[in-house]
C-alpha cells in the first residue's frame, strides 16, 4: 500500500473571527484549495494506475464489469468533491460511495492503492461512531481484497490493512483533538482580547474624566471662586472706588473664565498662552489670580514640550488661585529653572501657611486643588511636594522631565 497517505476533501474552513488576520485566511484557504486539487489529482492517478495494472492482468471478459464498478466509483468521488467545494451536503453520497468500493476492492484487489484516499474521506464526511465504522469498513474491505489476491495463504495481506487502519485512526484522532484545543485556545485567546480591549477602554475613560475634572477645577472652579470673592468684597465696600474696581477686576476674570471654559469644550489650550514665551505665559496665568506676583527664572530658557508647558500653566494657575482664596499673602514669587533633562517650577507665597499633615478630603467645598496638581505632573513623570507652615507661608514645587531625559 502507499506509504504516505493522501488527505481528500477537507471540511469547510471555519470563517475568520474577530481577531483573525483576513489575509492570513485567503492564504490559508488558497494553501487548502491547491492541496485539494493535488490530491484528486493523484487519486486520478492512483485510479487509472490500478485500473491499467488490472487490465493487463485480467481478460477482456473480467474486465467489463470491473471497470464499470471503478467508473461508478470514480463518478461518485467526482461528485463528493464538487458537493463538498460549493459547502453542500455529500455524506449520503458517501455511504453509497464505500459500498461501492467495498465491492470493487473485494473483487479487484489492484484498486487498493486507492484506500487511503478514501479513509481519510470517510474521516472528513462523518464524525463519532460513523467515522470509525466507515474507516473500519474500507480497511476490512482492502484487508479481503488482499488477502483474496494471496489466495488466503498470506494473513499478513489480511492484518496489515487492519493494522494500518487501527493506527491512521488514532493518528487522525490526534489530530483532531490537537485541532480542537487550537480552537478552544485560540478562542480562549480572543476572549482575552475582547476583555482586554474593554478594560483599556474602561481605563481610558476613567483618565479622560480625571482629566477633565483637573481642567475644569483649573480654570472654571477657580475662576468662580476668585470673581465670588471680589464681588462679595465689592458687595461690602459698595459704592466706593475700591468696590467698583473689585467689580471691574471680576468682570474681567468671567470673562477670561468664559474664554477658558470654551476652550475646555473645543480642546483648545488657555487663550493667550500658547505662543507667549513660557516664563511670560507663567506670570501671565499667575498674575489673574495675584495681580503683584513676581517671576524668577534660572537657567537657559529654552522650549519645551506642549504636555509639560500645559501642565507647568495649570499648576501655576492653580497654585495662584489658592494663594488667593487662602493665604491672604503679602508678597508671591513663581520660580521657573531649566535644568539639563528637565524643568522646575516653585511657587511661593507669605501668607497663613497650613498643615500639608491635616488637609480635608475633597468635599464639594473644595479641596481638589493639591490632588489634581500632584496628578498632572505625576502622570508625566516628575515630582510634586508642598512644603507649609501655619503662619510662614507655603511653597508648591514640581520637577518634570523634558524631551532629552524622555
Amino acid at each position: 500500500m502507499p506509504s504516505s497517505p493522501p488527505a481528500l476533501p477537507t471540511p469547510p474552513v471555519p470563517a475568520p473571527g474577530p481577531s483573525s488576520d483576513p489575509h492570513n485566511a485567503a492564504a490559508g484557504s488558497g494553501t487548502l484549495g491547491r492541496i485539494d486539487a493535488v490530491v484528486h489529482l493523484g487519486f486520478a492517478v492512483l485510479l487509472v494506475a490500478s485500473a491499467v495494472r488490472y487490465v493487463m492482468r485480467h481478460s477482456l471478459a473480467d474486465n467489463l464489469w470491473v471497470l464499470a464498478l471503478a467508473a461508478g466509483v470514480c463518478s461518485l468521488y467526482a461528485v463528493i468533491a464538487v458537493r463538498s467545494q460549493r459547502r453542500r451536503p455529500w455524506a449520503l453520497w458517501m455511504f453509497a460511495l464505500v459500498a461501492l468500493w467495498a465491492v470493487l476492492v473485494i473483487a479487484a484487489p489492484s484498486f487498493a492503492w486507492c484506500s487511503f484516499a478514501l479513509f481519510f474521506l470517510c474521516r472528513t464526511a462523518f464524525s463519532g461512531p460513523v467515522a470509525y465504522l466507515a474507516g473500519g469498513a474500507t480497511a476490512a474491505a482492502t484487508a479481503v481484497g488482499l488477502f483474496r489476491l494471496s489466495g488466503g495463504s498470506d494473513i499478513a495481506m489480511l492484518l496489515g490493512p487492519l493494522a494500518v487502519g487501527v493506527m491512521l485512526t488514532l493518528i487522525y484522532d490526534r489530530i483532531e483533538q490537537d485541532a480542537a484545543e487550537q480552537r478552544r485556545l485560540h478562542a480562549e485567546v480572543s476572549l482575552a482580547q475582547g476583555r482586554l480591549a474593554a478594560s483599556e477602554r474602561r481605563a481610558g475613560t476613567v483618565e479622560e474624566r480625571e482629566r477633565v475634572s483637573r481642567e475644569i477645577h483649573d480654570t472654571v472652579t477657580q475662576g468662580l471662586a476668585s470673581s465670588l470673592l471680589l464681588l462679595e468684597a465689592a458687595n461690602r465696600s459698595w459704592p466706593s472706588p475700591a468696590a467698583r474696581e473689585d467689580v471691574v477686576n471680576a468682570s474681567g476674570m468671567l470673562r477670561r473664565n468664559l474664554a477658558d471654559t470654551r476652550s475646555l469644550v473645543h480642546e483648545l489650550a488657555s487663550p493667550g498662552l500658547d505662543t507667549a514665551p513660557l516664563p511670560d505665559a507663567l506670570l501671565q496665568a499667575a498674575s489673574q489670580y495675584v495681580p503683584g506676583v513676581r517671576l524668577l527664572v534660572t537657567g537657559e530658557p529654552r522650549p519645551v514640550p506642549a504636555d509639560v508647558r500645559h501642565a507647568l500653566l495649570r499648576v501655576v494657575q492653580s497654585a495662584a488661585a489658592n494663594t488667593k482664596l487662602h493665604a491672604a499673602a503679602a508678597s508671591s514669587t513663581v520660580t521657573l529653572g531649566f535644568l539639563p533633562g528637565a524643568v522646575t517650577l516653585d511657587v511661593y507665597d507669605d501668607g497663613a501657611g497650613f498643615d500639608p499633615q491635616s488637609l480635608a478630603p475633597p468635599s464639594d467645598a473644595g479641596g481638589y486643588g493639591l490632588r489634581a496638581m500632584r496628578q498632572r505632573v505625576e502622570r508625566l513623570g516628575g515630582v510634586f511636594s508642598v512644603e507649609s507652615t501655619p503662619g510662614v507661608g507655603t511653597i508648591v514645587a514640581a520637577q518634570l522631565p523634558t524631551a532629552e531625559e524622555q
